[in-house]
Order: C-alpha cells, then structure tokens, then sequence
C-alpha cells in the first residue's frame, strides 16, 4: 500500500529554533545536513555550471556567458549548448566579434536564443568598452547587465571567481523553505535570509548540491522523501504528499 499524504503546516514567518524541534526530528545540524547531501547526490547529474567548471570552463567569462545560457534551460542542454559555443567563442572579444545571426544558431535549443543572443553580445561589448576585457567581479556591476539578475550574478561569482556568493535558483528556494531552514516567499528573499543565516562557507556549495538534489530527490511534487538522507531533520514544511 503507498504511503498516506502527510499534512504539513504551512512555513511560519521565521526560520525553524533549535528551541523546539518537532516530535520524531532531530536538531538541524547544517553540517550534518551538508555531510549527508554530498553522499545523496554523488551519484547524480551534476548542476549545469559546476559540470562545465569541471570540464574546463571555469573562467568568470565562460561562467557569466553559460548562467545567462542556463536561465530556464534544462542543465543537459545548457551544458550540450556552451561547450558548443565555447569552441567557438571564450572570451568577450570572440563573443562581440560573433555575428549575432550566428550565435543564435550556436545557442539553438537553449531557450529564448534570440534574445540570450543580443544580451551575451552587449555584455561582451560592455566588458571590453567599460571593463578593459575582465568580468566585474561584484553582483551590483553584474546586473547591470541586461539579462543577468541575482542568481547569474551570484553563480558568476562563486564559481567563476571563488567568492563567496549564494545563488538561488528553484531547487535552492523549494528545498531550504522545505527544510525550514529559512521562510521566504520569493527566492531574493531566500538569498537574503541564507546569507544572514548560512555559514560562508557553504554559500557555494548550496547550489552545487542542492540543484541535483531538488531534481533528483526532494522534487517539487511528491518529493522522494521515504529514502531520503535527511527525513529525521527535515521540517517537510508544506508537503502534503510523498513517496
């Protein structure tokens, strides 16, 4: 017989209190937490922007030009789409010198292409003509560029130039308001209150596990909670079903 719908109470104004912890969970332990994560997604595709840094481009240009690729494109395709461009073009220079007709068909099947197109070409001509060729390497001058918001910014940073920086896509907002571990209805709220709640050094690692993790394991509909590493500590705020 299939487990029975679990009723959750809905996310609270403020994250969980090691005060008072639900019957039958543990104290939330975040290196605990970030222990049992790695072992959990080990074995899983890897998110999209890390693959690619492990591939070989990790440069901050090749991170801005692949997360701005990566917006509401699946990680497979991204990575399938930049290695393709990447051969072609590294750096603003051989982006700008690109004909844009010709980089839209580089980016086919990535979404939007005519648009990441003129973006990916504007900021290359903005890096090279404001920048003297080098990517800024703060998240106020990284979206000042059309088409790059926090999450591009922040992925730009932490694995582009190694600096601390939280990037929160859908899988990073779901699974920490899930956790409990922060109570935020938007994932710029969700940035804010993990970088005044998450310890440094996790703030890159966050997406990196969480991202196959949130595709994997704790899905937006029915998460795999049964098998999961982190049940005993997992508020399961909002869930309503299960397997």
């Amino acid at each position: 017989m299939p487990p029975r719908p679990r009723t959750v109470a809905p996310a609270t104004s403020a994250p969980m209190s090691a005060a008072l912890e639900p019957p039958g969970k543990e104290e939330f332990d975040i290196d605990e937490v970030f222990r049992r994560l790695r072992e959990a997604v080990a074995g899983l595709p890897k998110a999209a922007m890390f693959d690619l840094r492990d591939q070989g481009h990790a440069t901050p240009f090749e991170q801005l030009v692949g997360s701005l690729i990566s917006a509401r494109t699946r990680d497979e395709t991204t990575t399938a789409v930049c290695k393709r461009l990447f051969a072609v073009a590294r750096t603003p220079a051989e982006m700008a010198a690109l004909d844009e007709a010709d980089l839209v068909r580089l980016l086919d099947g990535a979404t939007f292409p005519e648009p990441k197109a003129r973006d990916l070409i504007a900021l290359s001509q903005r890096i090279l003509a404001d920048h003297g060729g080098e990517v800024p390497d703060s998240l106020e001058e990284l979206m000042a560029f059309r088409g790059v918001g926090p999450k591009i910014a922040a992925l730009t940073l932490a694995v582009g130039y190694g600096q601390p920086a939280v990037a929160v896509d859908v899988h990073v907002h779901r699974v920490t308001n899930r956790w409990g571990y922060v109570a935020a209805g938007t994932p710029e709220r969700t940035m804010q209150q993990l970088m005044e709640r998450l310890p440094r050094g996790y703030w890159i690692e966050i997406n990196e596990r969480l991202v196959p993790f949130g595709k994997w394991i704790c899905t937006g509909e029915r998460p795999r909670c049964s098998g999961c590493a982190l049940l005993s500590m997992c508020r399961q705020v909002g869930v309503t079903a299960h397997r």
